[in-house]
C-alpha cells in the first residue's frame, strides 16, 4: 500500500502531536512516503511563518531525504483542478487528494477538508489514527 502525506500530517508529526505523530513516523519507518511539492511547500510557508527560515529550510531538507516528492505534472495539475471544482476544499488539500489517487494510496491526514465521505480517494484520519 502506497501512503500519501499533506501538510497536516507532516506539520503534526513535526509538532510531536499524538497520535498523528506516531502514526506519520511509522510510515516513514515502513519506507518513503509519498507528498507532493504544492503540500512540501505548504509546510515550509507554514514553518517560515511561524518558526523563521532557518527551521524551515531545516525542516524541509530534512523531509526531502524521507520522502517521495512528486513534483506535479501537467495531468496532475488538472486532476488538482477537478477536485478543487468538485469538493470544498483548498487547492492544496486538492493536490494532496490528487496525489493519492494518482499513486493510488491512503491519505495520511486530519484535515477535515479532506476526511470527506464519500471521496475519491482513501484516506486515514490521523486524528484518531484509525482508517476509513
Amino acid at each position: 500500500m502506497t501512503i500519501v502525506l499533506d501538510s497536516w500530517a507532516v506539520l503534526l508529526l513535526l509538532e510531536g502531536s499524538e497520535p498523528a505523530a506516531s502514526r506519520v513516523q511509522q510510515a516513514l519507518d515502513q519506507g518513503s512516503p509519498v507528498m507532493s511539492w504544492i503540500n512540501l511547500g505548504e509546510v515550509y510557508y507554514i514553518l517560515r511563518r511561524d518558526r523563521g527560515e532557518s527551521e524551515a529550510y531545516e525542516a524541509v531538507r530534512d523531509l526531502q531525504a524521507l520522502l517521495r516528492l512528486d513534483l506535479p505534472s501537467e495531468e496532475r495539475v488538472m486532476e488538482a483542478a477537478r477536485v478543487k471544482a468538485d469538493h470544498p476544499l483548498s487547492y492544496a488539500d486538492a493536490f494532496a487528494a490528487a496525489t493519492a489517487m494518482a499513486f493510488d494510496g491512503t491519505l495520511l491526514t486530519g484535515d477535515p477538508e479532506l476526511l470527506i465521505e464519500p471521496a475519491p480517494w482513501d484516506h486515514e484520519d490521523l486524528r484518531s489514527a484509525s482508517a476509513h
